[in-house]
């Protein structure tokens, strides 16, 4: 094994640059993964045009790859031997506190990084914390004893296990806190990475009728959310959305509203709120908004709608995104479309991002391979 690893490195905002690190030594309760596959999604993004703090950071929290040194003790603890293929989830929790007892270790304080400056949460600790590798867009990742492993399905390449961090999420938010089931009715409001996520989660779970939003330029993505089990599909640009809503539920509305649409105003919110059935529908919502002036909680509370936050994932979803992939039962593959090496970090988060929409087509998840060659000019 080589004596350094090479990462890719945010220094200032909307800045990367190739850095060595010692490889570091491995204690009898960590591990060395060789990093496979590190995706990238729209949080990935924001903190790159925004980082919340100076540090430098080893970007990526989708992480998959080998074991490639292991302590005694850690192999015990895990199960886990040398040469495995695991996926890595990005919380780093303590494992003591009553949140971790309770298994909802992403609440944990220790992988808070918004209230904890020592927090340990890869993709966004700093690389100057001792063993340096906490993030995905290097050579190697450091694993402490707490940190949350799945082993991947001998079946599944790693690109396509680099799928588990938006698939899990679209479990967890459509099933857990959504709340979709068999016979429900969904809108899913923007078809990214997320939306289609939930498209496959609600389809499976058996929900009558999943109903697709976007503009005119998602018409492919509208496209592949059909081919993933959407019912119906809508273009806000062309047609009235409540209308068409109303129109294709009969009048009834929908049970849950799904809101993957990131920051893009107020509108989809209050779309879904008069979306939603008369009585005690469900919203979930992701955190975007800075502020929403003129909030209609009078209509909220009449139509008795329960707005929830849209937060990770946990452990089960992710076991279900492995098994969701392993079955074949859909065309996920179609979900990544573009890849790059670890010089081309800049352009991938860039890509994620719409910046590079008019040279590399439609982008919806993409994957930086540390030692891959890229793939950049393919598109769905």
């Amino acid at each position: 094994m080589a004596e350094t690893v090479l990462a890719a490195v945010r220094t200032a905002p909307r800045t990367t640059e190739l850095r060595e690190f010692a490889m570091p030594e491995v204690p009898p309760d960590g591990a060395l993964l060789k990093v496979e596959v590190a995706g990238i999604c729209g949080t990935d993004v924001k903190m790159y045009r925004k980082p919340p703090f100076e540090d430098p950071v080893i970007m990526g929290h989708e992480n998959v790859g080998v074991i490639a040194r292991a302590g005694r003790e850690f192999t015990a603890r895990k199960g886990l031997v040398e040469g495995d293929r695991v996926f890595v989830e990005h919380y780093v929790g303590c494992f003591r506190c009553d949140w971790c007892h309770a298994g909802e270790y992403r609440h944990c304080e220790l992988t808070d990084w918004r209230t904890n400056p020592d927090a340990r949460r890869y993709g966004y600790t700093s690389a100057e914390h001792p063993y340096h590798l906490w993030g995905g867009f290097s050579q190697y990742l450091y694993l402490p004893w707490n940190a949350v492993t799945h082993r991947v399905p001998g079946n599944v390449t790693a690109e396509l296990a680099g799928l588990v961090t938006p698939l899990s999420n679209g479990i967890e938010w459509a099933l857990v806190t959504g709340g979709v089931g068999y016979a429900s009715t969904v809108l899913i409001q923007g078809p990214g990475q997320q939306g289609l996520s939930q498209v496959v989660a609600c389809h499976q779970a058996g929900a009558a009728r999943i109903i697709v939003t976007g503009t005119t330029r998602d018409a492919a993505r509208l496209a592949l959310a059909e081919e993933l089990g959407a019912t119906d599909t809508i273009d806000v640009l062309t047609d009235d959305p409540l209308e068409r809503i109303r129109e294709i539920t009969g009048g009834r509305g929908v049970d849950v509203v799904l809101d993957c649409t990131s920051g893009a105003g107020t509108a989809p919110v209050l779309l879904g709120i008069d979306a939603l059935k008369r009585r005690e529908g469900t919203m979930v919502v992701q955190g975007e908004l800075a502020a929403f002036p003129d909030f209609p909680l009078k209509k909220l509370t009449e139509k008795s709608i329960s707005l929830r936050s849209a937060r990770g994932h946990s452990y089960r979803s992710c076991e279900l995104a492995l098994d969701q992939l392993a079955s074949r039962r859909y065309p996920l593959e179609r979900l990544g479309t573009h890849t790059f090496d670890l010089g081309g970090a800049d352009r991938a988060i860039r890509a994620v991002g719409g910046e590079l929409a008019e040279e590399l087509g439609d982008v919806i998840h993409v994957s930086l391979l540390p030692w891959g060659a890229p793939r950049e000019a393919e598109a769905a």
